[in-house]
């Protein structure tokens, strides 16, 4: 600080000794403190940049993980670290700034040529702190409208900063050396200048998509009121008291077996054969744990199946303390986030049983299924790329059971008791069924699909993600508006299946209905490259191919975004290609997809074994 101070001091000095005013010299001074800074204001201005042209994916991972902090700082680290941004840098300009204020306050109260020149003399003494507060108002106000960050940030964000700064230069002005408040009067003037030559310079226009932007906006605001009402109805859950009921329930049994995990309604389906098969087998008692109180599942209750209703914020501190031998979830992040692994008994066996049979390795976390000692694995790519993880990464060695895939054996079942059916006019039904994720076909190009088939002689229908309808109902009410007419059919009822089992021919982007559909209908799919959805950026770390790229063009055809004029045509190319007979289909569902039509028996008698080894240990 001495080395700064002793600079100034040279450098007002001699500022006043070419001018011999008192003005002059504080505004030359001024003038180069400002040039010697730019360097840093043009690397600030570039940072500003970088930040706002990153808010649109940064509002999208707050839509998308509204609620969960643990989640968003997660995606937001990724990002950061893609970008090569660190929200740290934008302190680095600010401790400048309050080092050369604290150098200039020293330098003067130290003694320069200014401060023989008499205070007296300048008449408007007391007037200097109004003056500064002013120009400091002045340079906050102009900064909430013009400068890049700035102008994005909460109003409570911009007032505040504007409060600080015109405090600062009450004091600066009354308690400080009245030179010290001139310079403060010019510093922020000059920066007013220097915002708007910086903007000419650096213009945010030509790096920001501000149209992308304000769609963020909306999606982020859509997303928090329906937080906001979500937490209402958790406030007026009027199944508090059977929540409270069931914990205690569940906590006063001893001797517990097997513990389901199911997030919501509708999950029982990822389970449903293993449970099934247990209690077919055994006498064991099945405690299955839903944050969902009205799930299904309640009307199972039996001797044998004991269900219990647990709120997602108590089910944090009940894994804590939960006691069983075997705990099965088709939750990934054990560990990682909310859920952990039991505090009280170190020896439980957790169990991750998938979905679906995406890849992990692409479609979850980097460390997402680190924490399991057991992985159902629906098919030998799901096998392999844990395996691969486990050796390259020098991880303990899971158990990996051979087991397949739930949901597309009742997928199977329920598609064969359907009676078959036939288009009296020989029509053969397309169904476009997008993912919920950002850049889906339903945000970017599902009217340019829709112009193509419109006229094809073919029966269109729409089926969005649930979640589309509920965040987005309006985009869909729009589409059927302009395309009812052409007798597409836009769905936002969810309650049968039935349009799944009876297209003869799916459409989709990266959702998972992909394969569930192909290899339970043994029918094609035709896939559009929208942005691929990628939770781990560095998947490419392994070897192992993931599931998702290999098959897109075994069980179909896939098309860019800019082939959709063609799709008309490979459209016609997938109902009628030999090499998507059903009988095509069928060798690759069970060349990728393990135990077709029996997994439910080969978990049933895995966990079982289990529960025979562990009584024995015991």
């Amino acid at each position: 600080m001495n080395v700064i101070v002793d600079a100034l001091i040279w450098l007002i000095n001699i500022c006043y000794a070419v001018c011999n005013n008192y003005w002059i010299a504080i505004f030359i001074f001024t003038v180069i403190t400002k040039i010697i800074l730019l360097p840093l204001s043009a690397w600030v201005q570039k940072n500003s940049i970088k930040m706002v042209r990153m808010q649109p994916e940064i509002n999208h991972i707050k839509a998308a993980y509204c609620g969960s902090s643990d989640m968003i700082s997660e995606e937001q680290y990724k990002l950061f670290k893609k970008e090569k941004y660190s929200p740290f840098a934008d302190l680095i300009p600010l401790f400048v700034q309050l080092a050369l204020l604290m150098g200039v306050v020293e330098a003067i109260k130290r003694g320069t040529e200014l401060t023989a020149v008499p205070i007296e003399t300048l008449g408007i003494t007391l007037a200097i702190p109004v003056i500064a507060a002013l120009s400091a108002f002045l340079m906050c106000y102009i900064q909430n409208r013009i400068n890049v960050l700035q102008s994005e940030q909460g109003a409570l964000n911009r007032y505040s900063t504007m409060i600080i700064s015109v405090g600062l230069s009450l004091y600066l002005g009354f308690f400080v050396s009245v030179g010290v408040g001139i310079y403060w009067t010019y510093s922020n003037i000059l920066s007013i200048l220097q915002l708007v030559l910086l903007n000419i310079w650096i213009n945010p226009k030509k790096y920001i998509d501000y149209e992308a932007l304000e769609a963020s906006k909306e999606e982020l605001r859509q997303a928090k009121q329906f937080m906001t009402s979500k937490k209402k109805e958790a406030h007026n859950n009027p199944y508090r008291k059977k929540e409270k009921e069931d914990y205690r329930r569940f906590l006063s049994v001893s001797g517990k077996k097997i513990v389901f995990y199911s997030e919501k309604n509708g999950f029982y389906k990822y389970y449903k054969d293993i449970i099934e098969e247990i209690i077919r087998r055994t006498n064991i008692v099945i405690h299955y744990i839903t944050s969902d109180p009205e799930d299904d599942v309640f009307a199972l209750e039996s001797t044998q199946f004991k269900p219990y209703y647990i709120g997602e914020n108590r089910l944090i501190v009940l894994m804590m303390k939960m006691e069983t031998d075997i705990m099965a979830m088709t939750t990934p992040d054990l560990e990682n986030f909310q859920l952990k692994r039991s505090y009280v008994k170190k020896n439980i066996e957790y169990i991750y049983v998938p979905h679906d049979v995406n890849s992990s390795n692409l479609t979850f976390h980097k460390n997402a299924l680190d924490h399991f000692d057991t992985i159902f694995a629906s098919g030998p790519k799901n096998k392999a790329e844990i395996q691969e993880r486990e050796q390259k990464f020098k991880l303990p060695e899971k158990n990996i059971v051979e087991w397949g895939s739930g949901v597309i054996d009742n997928m199977t079942k329920a598609y064969a008791e359907l009676p078959a059916e036939h288009d009296s006019a020989g029509k053969k039904t397309v169904l476009i069924a997008p993912s919920w994720q950002k850049d889906n076909i339903l945000d970017s190009c599902i009217e340019q699909i829709l112009d193509e088939l419109k006229d094809s002689g073919h029966k269109v229908i729409v089926r969005p993600h649930p979640q589309y309808v509920r965040h987005f109902e309006s985009r869909l009410d729009e589409l059927e508006q302009k395309y009812g007419k052409d007798g597409i059919d836009i769905q936002k009822d969810f309650s049968s299946n039935s349009t799944v089992y009876t297209a003869d021919l799916l459409v989709t982007d990266w959702s998972s209905i992909a394969y569930e559909y192909a290899f339970s209908t043994l029918k094609p799919v035709l896939f559009i490259n929208t942005p691929m959805k990628i939770v781990n950026p560095d998947y490419k770390e392994l070897d192992t191919v993931p599931i998702d790229i290999e098959l897109r063009n075994k069980v179909g055809i896939s098309l860019e975004e800019t082939e959709l004029d063609q799709i008309r045509m490979t459209v016609d190319k997938l109902l009628n290609d030999n090499r998507f007979s059903k009988e095509s289909m069928e060798h690759m569902r069970d060349t990728y997809i393990y135990n077709v039509g029996s997994s439910g028996k080969v978990g049933a008698k895995y966990i079982i074994q289990r529960l025979v080894e562990i009584s024995e240990h015991k």
